[in-house]
């Protein structure tokens, strides 16, 4: 497997890296009555680096001793398997039409300690109504049986209605907002879509800050 470059191997000094492992002990400790096992990250209208950021995080619970297991759910323009240099012929998808793979999923191991990759899979032509259905519920309750957390990263909300469909069903989303590229019509749409079906959206997390104020911030 490649290893990507990503913050937390190319710069773990970093105030970025530090972000993200700031970030990953707000989201364990947010709500000791409620506690995220599993959460979605998604953007309001673009990509807005959001499959970079889940990628870190992942990154960031794996190296804190989290057994984490990191799952592309975005079905329409995947990217998780390019970041990570791995294959996407088996994943998600695969889960879902397949009952061998329900029964031992195709993970796939990564060069770190406790963090496995789901990849996406062949590309189904009605990714909502995969995400929706109560075949995605059984996933998920395979997938939490595998790891302390699981990560989806999922297309954008104003895109398409996975990112609601799937929200429904974890424990809690987040939304990514890209530094002079999200439009604030975009986020707020985003987040009243969200709301609207009752998503847990924790907040919203800033990437591509000025160097100087950090490249990820939480709130």
């Amino acid at each position: 497997m490649a290893t990507p470059n990503l913050t937390l191997f190319s710069d773990p000094r970093s105030a970025a890296a530090e972000a993200y492992r700031t970030l990953r002990t707000n989201l364990i400790y947010s709500s000791a009555a409620n506690p995220i096992h599993t959460l979605l990250v998604t953007a309001a209208a673009g990509a807005d680096g959001k499959s970079d950021l889940i990628a870190n995080l992942a990154l960031a619970f794996a190296q804190g001793g989290h057994s984490t297991i990191l799952v592309d759910a975005d079905l329409r323009k995947p990217s998780q398997h390019e970041l990570w240099g791995i294959p996407s012929e088996r994943g998600l998808t695969s889960m879902m039409l397949d009952d061998v793979a329900m029964s031992n999923p195709p993970l796939i191991a990564t060069n770190v300690d406790k963090l496995q990759i789901l990849p996406a899979g062949p590309l189904p032509p009605n990714p909502a109504d995969l995400l929706s259905s109560q075949r995605m519920d059984s996933i998920i309750g395979v997938l939490k049986a595998r790891a302390s957390f699981v990560l989806f990263d999922v297309a954008p909300v104003l895109a398409a209605s996975d990112a609601a469909a799937l929200g429904t069903k974890v424990d809690a989303a987040l939304l990514v907002v890209r530094a002079g590229t999200s439009q604030r019509t975009h986020v707020s749409r985003a987040k009243e879509s969200l709301e609207r079906v009752h998503v847990r959206l924790l907040g919203a997390v800033l990437s591509n800050a000025p160097r100087e104020s950090d490249s990820v911030r939480y709130g």
